[in-house]
């Protein structure tokens, strides 16, 4: 069976009632595989989503699963962005019979019905050659030649060969650690897969409380903080719905005290479902807005919808946050972002292609320089995308010249990178609620993490107040 018909064959609560002909569609190709046509790899879409399908991961699940929130956080964003990513699917096994610790919207009670609604698989134990995931103290039993390990405490994580990775506290509630670990690993297994030959062969980490220096030297963070009662998310596509994802994992001691405004324009086509951690296929044509608001109010949030493009006129009133999420791909609105009136913006920006998907930037504002200045002369520019497999898409008559435009205009991504930028960037809001000095730029290349770059930033004026919440302890 090829790539497509596998494709095909899957449950409509994932890639919706797609035909196969339509999967050349720039609404409907994967973002991951449209990194096999962009590099010349694969000559055919069929070849992509065929090498593609041949990627999957297998998890492991101590006992420790069944009593920490943390750790179901760390396993549920490897399922949830690792079933987006690797197309042969997230392998569970050794799964405890176990309440679900994380309030999530579906109705799911238990852990293993919530790793099956996210896409996983339960198994008694992996059946082929895959890269393995310890999570949870347990014995090494090898099934691959890649046994990764992954540790966090609560502003750190790190991923490692099971042999050389040395545990962090792992405490029940630390719960964005746990979630930067889920994300981390899953880069690396996908990373091993797709060619990287340091990938899943050595140790990388990551400290949200201090990521301009070495994670093995950073300081754990505080186990106790505050965060802003309100918020305001523009853009609620990959990076937004990171975010969301992140946000929803931490434990809220009332969840009700939050409250976020959504803001987006755009509906959900069947292709987000490959990079944003609340889409599904199925889910096309309806808005974002509408979709995200009723997931987050399912979980217990408050939520106001903005439904219009971000061109930096808001005029804030005394109730609306004073703090903003950016997650927007077009260099106009983020151009604007210093008009809107807040008073902290967090934004961030990934990389596009399929070497540089990798990569991300977070910019904090104010800053030294303006959000006007860094992109008012940028141009969003769209040409027809080379190589031999769009050479044959176009000779086929799949689509027309401007089918290959509009394919060039979609851009490579992977959920985990999302996941992780997202981490960053909430870590920064929390750092500044809580006294603590910020950053204005963070540069990070999941390639080579240990070159990652940052600038700290120089106003860091806290003296207005975004409204404050907490944390369960």
């Amino acid at each position: 069976m090829d790539g497509l018909q596998r494709l095909a064959r899957k449950e409509s609560t994932f890639y919706g009632d797609i035909e196969m002909n339509d999967f050349a569609k720039p609404d409907n190709l994967h973002r991951g595989v449209k990194m096999a046509l962009d590099t010349g790899e694969a000559a055919s879409i069929d070849e992509a989503y065929e090498l593609f399908a041949r990627y999957k991961i297998g998890i492991s699940t101590g006992s420790v699963v069944a009593s920490s929130r943390a750790h179901q956080a760390a396993l549920l964003t490897m399922v949830n962005a690792g079933r987006r990513s690797l197309l042969g699917g997230v392998h569970v096994f050794g799964l405890p019979d176990a309440p679900l610790l994380i309030e999530l919207p579906g109705g799911q009670k238990s852990l293993a019905d919530a790793v099956v609604a996210m896409g996983g698989t339960l198994s008694d134990q992996p059946t082929d050659q895959m890269p393995i995931v310890l999570l949870g103290k347990q014995e090494n039993e090898r099934h691959s030649s890649i046994v990764l390990s992954v540790t966090f405490d609560g502003w750190r994580a790190a991923v490692g060969p099971v042999d050389d990775l040395l545990r962090l506290e792992e405490g029940e509630l630390e719960v964005l650690g746990a979630v930067l670990a889920g994300a981390m690993v899953v880069s690396e297994v996908f990373q091993n897969l797709r060619g990287h030959v340091l990938a899943a062969r050595r140790i990388v980490g990551l400290s949200l409380w201090s990521p301009e220096i070495d994670w093995r030297a950073a300081q754990g963070g505080p186990h106790a903080f505050v965060l802003p009662s309100r918020l305001w998310l523009v853009g609620l596509g990959h990076l937004g719905q990171a975010y969301l994802w992140t946000l929803a994992m931490l434990p809220f001691a009332k969840p009700s005290e939050l409250e976020l405004t959504l803001q987006d324009f755009d509906r959900l086509t069947s292709s987000n479902d490959s990079t944003s951690m609340l889409t599904q296929a199925s889910q096309e044509r309806r808005l974002k807005t509408r979709e995200m608001a009723g997931w987050l109010e399912a979980r217990g949030f408050v939520t106001h919808i903005v439904e219009r493009r971000f061109d930096g006129r808001l005029f804030l009133g005394e109730s609306d946050p004073r703090i903003a999420l950016f997650g927007v791909d077009n260099s106009e609105a983020r151009a604007r972002i210093d008009e809107a009136g807040f008073d902290l913006v967090v934004e961030a920006g990934l990389g596009a292609g399929p070497q540089e998907y990798l990569t991300m930037r977070i910019h904090t504002f104010p800053a030294t320089v303006p959000s006007l200045q860094k992109w008012g002369e940028v141009i969003d520019e769209k040409e027809s995308p080379k190589s031999p497999a769009y050479d044959s898409l176009l000779e086929s008559g799949a689509v027309d010249e401007c089918g290959l435009v509009q394919l060039a205009s979609r851009t490579v991504g992977a959920p985990f990178v999302g996941v992780i930028a997202a981490c960053l960037v909430l870590a920064e809001v929390f750092k500044r609620l809580n006294g603590i000095g910020g950053l204005e730029v963070i540069d990070l290349n999941l390639r080579a993490p240990d070159l990652r770059e940052a600038v700290a930033a120089n106003n860091l004026d806290t003296s207005w107040n975004p409204g404050f919440t907490t944390l369960s302890t």
